[in-house]
């Protein structure tokens, strides 16, 4: 079964280890085979990884992306022991990553890892409100 992806105008996928650009119309193109693919606007670098969750993305996504886990293991580990650290509420989150990442499943791991980043916002949202730093449904995380 073929992965349909629609693109904008002049918006950027990665297939593999390649960068697609569409043109300057909407385009629809029908993707088979076994490669990691991301849309533009899921791609962190080194400079937009720049908080203790997106350094954890972006780790996932370097996993994603070459499909080896190994090399990337240690740094991911001691990212994630940080982040328990700083904000034990993230551990059902981060569980669920390294759930992901064990079971060999990177890109679902890369989503989870997506919803850490949401969820570190919410702290920070909240604590710059002036609240406790944790959002009220912290308890279901």
């Amino acid at each position: 079964m073929s992965l349909k992806v629609e693109l904008r105008p002049g918006e950027r996928l990665l297939v593999g280890n390649c960068i697609i650009t569409n043109s300057d119309q909407r385009t629809r193109i029908y993707i088979d085979g076994k490669a990691p693919i991301l849309r533009e606007k899921d791609i962190l670098t080194p400079e937009t990884a720049d908080s203790p969750a997106k350094r954890i993305y972006f780790a996932v996504q370097s996993m994603y992306i070459s499909e080896k886990v190994e090399p990337i293991r240690e740094h991911y580990f001691a990212l994630v022991t940080d982040i328990i650290a700083a904000a034990p509420s993230m551990k059902v989150l981060v569980n669920e990553i390294n759930n992901e990442i064990l079971t060999e499943n990177l890109y679902k791991a890369l989503r989870a890892a997506k919803r850490l980043i949401d969820y570190e916002q919410e702290i920070l949202a909240n604590a710059s409100a002036g609240g406790a730093g944790l959002p009220a449904n912290h308890e279901n995380r």
